[in-house]
């Protein structure tokens, strides 16, 4: 059996398409294609049902998804094995990070990768966590931080850090910086217009959550999946906005806003560190994991130490 052709059907199996196997393998489709036929063939079966929405893996397509996926690790580790004789780590970790996460990660993350593990590939990918879920089960991502990630089965999360949300308004015009305003109780912050990401975005379930625990839901202004175009939005007057610090400080022109400590109860989310259980991490993914625990607790302290309210 080819190792190769046995990587191109799990990467079709897991995508659930050829096209998007394709593209994650950087090899035309055609060719995919006929690697997979030949590897049916080899083993007298049809491993994948094709049709229009992409491919599914059939009865025998799925027991050799489960040998196949283990075979590639101890694969992988062998090599990171023989790599740890020469002295150094090999392989390639795709990383997942939320966007304003990504912002204040991805530059230290990288340089300190690239030093530490200088014969490893990193790939880092920026998305919403529900979708960066699904990227850790299907093998697309090999880690991602997620927001307020609930168990489920095929993954494994440890805590990274606790994140306060504040409420971010528009600055008006001639407001001194200092001091900075006061707490808002939740229940006041459920009367002001939001704009907010839409479901089933981590942050927007958890704000509703949290507010209907106290018996009151948010009042939606505008629903807007990204974080500059919410604080472009929110300086020029369409609402107000529940972000982290880091998100506001990171920014092109933070002084535009104002942010202020939510309280009774404090509005706080957990960022998570998220592996997948199926495919269990190589030595050159723990080194990454370890990497991004330790640049994060240096990185993002200060920045998202929860202001007291």
């Amino acid at each position: 059996m080819d190792l190769k052709q046995l990587e191109y059907f799990v990467r079709v199996a897991e995508l659930g398409s050829f096209t998007r196997a394709s593209i994650a393998l950087d090899i035309a489709q055609p060719a995919l294609s006929r690697q997979v036929r030949l590897l049916e063939v080899e083993l007298h079966q049809n491993l994948l049902i094709r049709n229009g929405r992409g491919a599914t893996p059939t009865e025998a397509g799925k027991l050799l998804l489960e040998h196949g996926r283990g075979i590639l690790h101890q694969v992988e580790r062998a090599r990171e094995e023989m790599g740890r004789v020469r002295g150094s780590l090999a392989g390639r970790v795709a990383i997942g990070l939320p966007p304003t996460l990504a912002r204040v990660l991805t530059v230290p993350l990288t340089r300190a990768f690239r030093l530490q593990l200088p014969d490893a590939r990193l790939s880092i990918i920026e998305g919403l966590s529900a979708v960066m879920q699904e990227w850790l089960l299907n093998g697309r991502l090999d880690i991602a931080v997620l927001y307020n990630a609930q168990p489920a089965a095929g993954i494994e999360m440890s805590p990274l850090m606790d994140e306060d949300l504040l409420l971010v308004q528009a600055r008006p015009p001639g407001l001194a910086e200092d001091p900075p305003p006061g707490p808002i109780t939740l229940k006041a912050v459920a009367q002001l217009p939001l704009v907010i990401p839409s479901r089933p975005n981590a942050i927007r379930m958890h704000v509703e959550a949290e507010m209907a625990s106290i018996g009151c839901r948010p009042v939606i202004a505008l629903e807007i999946d990204g974080v500059s175009a919410i604080l472009d939005l929110v300086a020029d007057g369409a609402g107000c906005a529940l972000l982290s610090r880091n998100a506001v400080a990171s920014s092109i022109r933070p002084s535009a806003f104002t942010t202020r400590a939510v309280c009774q109860p404090v509005l706080r989310t957990r960022l998570s560190l998220v592996t997948s259980s199926v495919r269990p991490a190589t030595l050159t993914q723990q080194a990454t994991l370890q990497l991004i625990q330790s640049i994060a607790d240096i990185q993002l302290a200060e920045a998202w130490a929860a202001p007291k309210p």
